[in-house]
């Protein structure tokens, strides 16, 4: 068993959307390879910082990201494995990828309570805290403004028909 803490230069962009970790940015990783029977068992802790925008209010963001993993990387090819060990080394490349970017937030927001953006004038609204939106009615829905919803809820009981025909009967 060998265990190492690596920094990792990001060579090109991993991820899309509103976050992703830029070029120029390092992965920090808490490796752990161990020999095992069939291949060599790889266990990390990966973090990084992602940098984009609010996915509400559209200001820029930075975001940690922290993913753990674990891969076995196969010594031979004759089994379904995702990974494989060649020439005494493994590629940590793709995996170190593809767990990054699955950890990535798909709509990451500056805060969790983030008002996001005015559908109208289009500023931010956590700016404008003292602002109350405005309530714009359908035309199509006046004829409803007038009515008035009661506060009293009767409930119509159907009839037990079956016991009123035995009290007849008796």
């Amino acid at each position: 068993m060998r265990e190492s803490r690596i920094s990792l230069p990001v060579d090109e962009k991993l991820g899309e959307g509103l976050v992703s970790v830029p070029v120029g940015a390092t992965i920090d990783l808490d490796l752990r390879l161990e020999s095992m029977h069939e291949g060599v068992l790889v266990s990390a802790e990966a973090d990084s910082i992602a940098v984009g925008v609010c996915g509400r209010c559209l200001i820029d963001i930075e975001q940690p990201v922290q993913v753990d993993f674990q891969e076995l990387f196969a010594y031979s090819s004759d089994e379904a494995f995702d990974y494989e060990v060649h020439d005494d080394h493994v590629d940590l490349e793709p995996l170190i990828r593809d767990a990054v970017v699955l950890a990535l937030p798909f709509q990451p927001v500056c805060r969790p309570d983030c008002p996001g953006l005015d559908p109208e004038t289009g500023e931010r609204l956590a700016e404008m805290p003292d602002r109350k939106p405005q309530e714009n009615t359908d035309s199509r829905w006046s004829a409803l403004a007038a009515f008035q919803a009661s506060d009293n809820v009767t409930q119509d009981v159907p009839a037990d028909n079956d016991n009123d025909r035995t009290r007849e009967e008796s």
